[in-house]
Formats: C-alpha cells, structure tokens, sequence
C-alpha cells in the first residue's frame, strides 16, 4: 500500500481555486455546450449556428454589469476559451477582470459502452494531460467532465458495468487536471428521462456516486481540491405526480449526506431540464433545510448551482439575434444569475426573472446520437 499522494506543485492553488468556486453568494455559470448542442439551440429560436452568432450570444452571457457578483466561475467550450468580444478582448480576461474563475470541458463526448445496449462511456483521456496543460497556460483554472446513466427499472440500467466505467473515467480525468493545476468538476449525470419515482432517483444516485467517490480515492485524488455536479434528486421525466420543492430538497440532502465526503468543498447542482425558476426554487429551498436546526440536515458543503440551460434559455429568448435586444439579454443574464446566488444562500423569495413560459426546459439530444442516424438518440 501506497502512503503518499503526490498532487504536485498545484496543491494549495486547488485548494484555493474550489474554495473560491464554493464561495457563498456565488455559482457557476455551464457554457460549454458543444458546437452541435449550442447549434440546436439557436436553430431552434431562428438563428444560424456559425462561430459569430456563437460569440456574441455567449458575450452576452459574459458582460452584464456586476456579473461577478453572482457567478464564480464559468464553464467555457474549446472554442470560447480562445474567442474575443467585439472590441476585441478575449473573455478569459473579460471573465477574470470580474472575479470570475475560467473553466473549461475537457471531454470529449459520449459513446456507447460496448455490450451494453443504451448505456454510454465519456471518452477523452488520450492527450488529456496536454489539454489541461494548455487550457492552463490560457487562463483556465478549473474543468469539467460529463458522464450520462440512465435509469430504467425495467431493464435493471443503469447497470455495474456502465457504473464502474464511467466512475474510473471521472477518476481518471480528476487526478491528471489536479496534476495540471485545474480544479476538476466530477458530474456523474443521472438523466432526468424515465419513468420512476424519487425513490428510485435517490438509491441510484447514491450507488453512483459513492463508486464515484471510491474511485476517487483509489487513484488519490486530493478532495478538497474538487467538486460535485450532481442532478438534484428527482422522479424521472415521465412520472405521473408532481413533487414538492421540499420533498425534493429533503431527498437530496439526505443522499447527498450518504456518499459525499466533508472534505468535498462545494456541490453544485446541475439543472438537467428544469425549467428556469424550478431550478432556483429547488435550490433555495435545498439551501433552507441545510441551514435548519434539524441535524439529519445538516450539510458540510457549499450547496450551489452549475446551471447551463436554466442561466441560458431566456437570455436566448430575449436575444434572439436582434442588435436592439442586446442590452435587454444581458440584463436577463444577471438578473437569473442573482435570482440564483440569492437561491445559494436561501434567501430567494420571487418573482423570478424568467421570460418563458414553459414547465421544463428537456431537451432529446443529450445522450449519445450516432452521427450516421440522426434520428437515433440513447
């Protein structure tokens, strides 16, 4: 058995860095779809998926005044670590001139796990090392990397195979980013489709994630130099009754406490196709509990958000590729990020800045698509 645990030059500043992330008032901000996803979204309010429209939709998002107030960092895709605004300043510099720390996916996507039917992996561990290395020299000083488990009952998924994969890959990913100096967010995705009630949700995030978290521990990796984006413990999308923001906030701590580490600083909640204001009052009431004197709710982290969608959709809206509304969608983008900080802190108590009218914000692309057959999702 090995004692040590060699981190490398790196030890304090990740520490540091996830203190920061973790800091109370503040969240992340997920704006690193991929080209394709991002693509989606603006064909679907009528614009054009090209590198242009990409950047000033994502400077919108970046530029609202007192943005820094709310947010502690912000998750950037390849191509937007290496973009600029308008005027020609690069967003890392925008992004960090307001106290906000650059983060960066460094995934590769998902592909189906071999023998296992509608289960995925995440690749992306060749050349992982240099990335993070690079993603570094440009200002980066946290990552993220996405794996999907599907639950359906019925078909025994997610299954130990697909689970023990993609916790060593998570593993993986988090001992060389730390190696690299980059604070590494673990998101062990449960997608939100299916069937089952939170019951079900809860007993198969908690296996999840504490295969998670021993893998972590064999390979070493130094946990308070992390983080945990995990979904919020929910019914699957098709389940027939409606849960209260209580029921729902009382079952994720309460998992949460079963397989998280104290040494974790900060879990930052995905919002995974809620609508806009479902995920601000789900976490405002999460952030409640944990403050009440009951002790089976008492939590040792940062309870937080990295939300993409639930940040995003309205400014998009608003937006809609118009120069005159441009001013309008970045007051949208503070406005649903302070709705959110003042969530983290239990202090949220309305109206919410949403402009949508809609009860979720699901979307059918985000499990593996095989290129050669658009149809086909898992």
């Amino acid at each position: 058995m090995y004692f040590g645990r060699a981190i490398g030059p790196y030890e304090s500043e990740l520490v540091a860095n996830a203190q920061l992330l973790s800091k109370s008032g503040g969240g992340i901000l997920a704006s690193d779809e991929s080209t394709g996803t991002i693509g989606k979204r603006l064909v679907s309010a009528g614009l054009e998926n090209t590198e242009t429209t990409r950047r000033d939709f994502r400077e919108l998002l970046y530029t609202g005044e007192e943005l820094g107030k709310y947010l502690n960092g912000v998750i950037l895709f390849h191509e937007t670590l290496y973009q600029s605004t308008r005027r020609g300043e690069r967003f890392v510099d925008v992004l960090t001139k307001q106290g906000i720390l650059v983060g960066i996916k460094v995934d590769k996507g998902l592909k189906p796990l071999p023998k296992h039917p509608e289960e995925t992996y995440t690749e992306g561990l060749d050349g992982l090392e240099d990335r993070c290395k690079e993603y570094y020299k440009q200002g980066a000083r946290f990552a993220k990397w996405r794996t999907t488990l599907k639950i359906d009952v019925g078909k025994s998924l997610p299954s130990e195979a697909c689970i023990a994969v993609n916790a060593a890959g998570l593993a993986d990913y988090a001992s060389i980013a730390q190696k690299s100096g980059l604070v590494p967010i673990v998101e062990p995705e449960i997608l939100i489709d299916g069937t089952h009630g939170v019951d079900i949700s809860a007993v198969v995030a908690e296996h999840v994630i504490s295969a998670v978290y021993e893998q972590l521990r064999v390979r070493q990796v130094l946990l308070e130099g992390t983080l945990l984006k995990p979904m919020m413990i929910l019914p699957g999308s098709s389940w027939p009754e409606k849960v209260s923001p209580e029921l729902v906030a009382a079952v994720t701590i309460k998992a949460m406490r079963r397989c998280v580490p104290a040494a974790v600083p900060g879990i930052m909640f995905l919002s995974g196709g809620m609508s806009e204001e479902q995920a601000t009052v789900n976490l405002n009431t999460i952030n409640i509990l944990a403050k009440s004197d009951e002790k089976e709710l008492i939590c040792p982290w940062s309870l937080s958000f990295s939300y993409g969608r639930a940040l995003q959709s309205s400014v998009l809206g608003t937006w809609g590729g118009k120069e005159e509304t441009r001013e309008d969608a970045r007051t949208v983008a503070v406005s649903l990020a302070r709705a959110n900080s003042l969530a983290q802190q239990g202090l949220y108590e309305g109206p919410h800045p949403t402009t949508l009218q809609v009860s979720n914000l699901i979307e059918g692309f985000r499990g593996w698509r095989d290129p050669a057959d658009p149809d086909h999702k898992i």
